[in-house]
């Protein structure tokens, strides 16, 4: 089994890749972007791919969600939720930086940092933090915010460490393979999904919302993102807590089928999580649900009430 993730050898990525379960033994393949990772496990080319989908500073990692919802089916088997730690890597002392190079969501995080400590400095954006170091190294750009282990790889001193804006930064990463059953279910589940609906039609969020209020289905995250069909066509990315084996889930998915111009299964898969799920209203359980489909068996049937 191959997983590619993004690379090159050294990033947040590598580090959060080597905590999956499903990946241990597993070869590894670093690759440049989202689009080429995504593409490669769509053709075959690697049983699975690995990438950031969202962080705790700056959100959603839009390529990456963009590419979960177009494109040929793929769904999510796993997360990984990394603390992270930012230092500031470069052979010169801080008072001789004049240009400073990240990914963009490293920028992000330690923004009030390069501000405070390096107003007059040059960030530049590279493809990852592992990329960035080896540009210093290379004597392209003077610094890079990386992670330690980034900045031990690329044989780079470290000026400053812990410099994000937040001490309890996370970053989730997510295992994506081609469309196949899910794991099975633990009992602390995240069920992720894409929903069309007419933009014409008056409270369709809302319906969609009520399909999973009315079962108990906690909704974790949402969040619009443009179709690319013109201006006010969106499709929603929801993470949901549950799994597709749930009764609940199940009805859910069904009720959001028959009301939705289109729902993308994303997958169901165990949370990295320490929080557990909150727990299912009364009469939501999966043995409600299953005596009341058994209660309306019998009336059907002819049976008693």
């Amino acid at each position: 089994m191959e997983f590619a993730y993004l690379g090159p050898r050294g990033t947040f990525t590598e580090a959060a890749l080597r905590r999956l379960p499903a990946a241990k033994g597993a070869a590894t393949v670093p690759m440049p972007s989202i689009p080429e990772i995504l593409d490669a496990v769509r053709r075959g080319d690697v049983a699975a791919g690995f990438v950031p989908i969202e962080n705790s500073q700056e959100g959603t990692v839009t390529l990456t969600v963009d590419e979960l919802v177009g494109g040929d089916p793929l769904v999510i088997a796993g997360e990984v939720v990394l603390p992270v730690t930012f230092v500031l890597a470069s052979a010169k002392p801080l008072a001789e930086v004049a240009t400073v190079a990240s990914h963009p969501h490293a920028i992000a995080q330690t923004r009030g940092y390069l501000r405070r400590e390096l107003p007059n400095a040059a960030v530049h954006q590279a493809l990852s933090t592992a990329q960035a170091a080896q540009r210093v190294a290379d004597g392209e750009f003077d610094a890079c915010v990386c992670a330690p282990f980034t900045a031990e790889a690329a044989g780079l001193p470290v000026q400053a460490f812990d410099i994000g804006d937040s001490s309890g930064a996370e970053t989730r990463f997510v295992h994506v393979v081609r469309p196949a059953a899910p794991p099975e279910p633990t009992g602390n589940d995240i069920t992720s999904l894409v929903v069309s609906i007419d933009h014409d039609r008056v409270g369709a969020l809302l319906a969609v919302l009520t399909e999973l209020a009315i079962r108990g289905i906690n909704l974790t995250r949402i969040e619009s993102r443009p179709t690319g069909e013109g201006l006010g066509r969106y499709a929603f990315f929801l993470d949901c807590t549950g799994h597709l084996a749930d009764a609940r889930m199940g009805e859910a998915l069904t009720g959001l089928r028959r009301i939705c111009a289109d729902v993308r299964y994303l997958g169901s898969y165990p949370r990295d999580h320490s929080d557990r799920p909150v727990p299912h209203p009364e009469g939501l359980s999966d043995g409600d649900f299953a005596d009341a489909a058994a209660w309306l068996e019998r009336l059907r049937s002819g049976g008693a009430a």
